[in-house]
């Protein structure tokens, strides 16, 4: 499981004193036990792997929206820090679909939902973050799927 990936990473950092890999995965594992206190709120069972990778895509997210932001800034060592951290944090999730293969994943996913209009996007991109969670960049994603659907 992902989770003790995560864990055995963090004492593995430890035990090598590689401070900043050793605090982004406690980070990681915060933000893990909020969302799992949220969904236990919710009387909903505790993440699973699917959701975990979301949860770290979030993460990169935000870790490159502070990029932008701090390389805007003219604040270089904090956009390093953030890149540091967006490194380690990818390491967990898999290998990301290049435009080709999500292109054909869209078209298969249409295909299977019998999508016909925008109506159905709804449709198709449930059906990919079923299938595809971790791999695939939800956001581009959508456009291509929209695009797909408008004809």
């Amino acid at each position: 499981m992902l989770r003790d990936d995560i864990n055995n990473a963090v004492k593995e950092a430890m035990k090598a004193k590689e401070e900043r890999k050793l605090s982004t995965l406690r980070m990681v594992n915060s933000a893990i036990k909020n969302a799992d206190i949220d969904a236990r709120g919710q009387g909903k069972p505790p993440l699973s792997d699917a959701d975990l990778l979301g949860l770290l895509q979030k993460m990169i997210k935000q870790r490159q929206e502070s990029v932008e932001l701090y390389d805007k800034g003219g604040r270089a060592e904090l956009a390093a820090q953030e890149r540091e951290e967006i490194a380690v944090i990818s390491a967990y999730l898999p290998k990301q679909m290049s435009d080709d293969e999500v292109k054909a994943a869209i078209s298969a996913a249409i295909a299977e939902t019998g999508a016909a209009g925008m109506k159905d996007m709804g449709k198709v991109i449930g059906v990919l973050r079923a299938k595809f969670a971790g791999q695939m960049d939800f956001g581009k994603a959508s456009g291509m799927v929209k695009a797909a659907l408008a004809g």
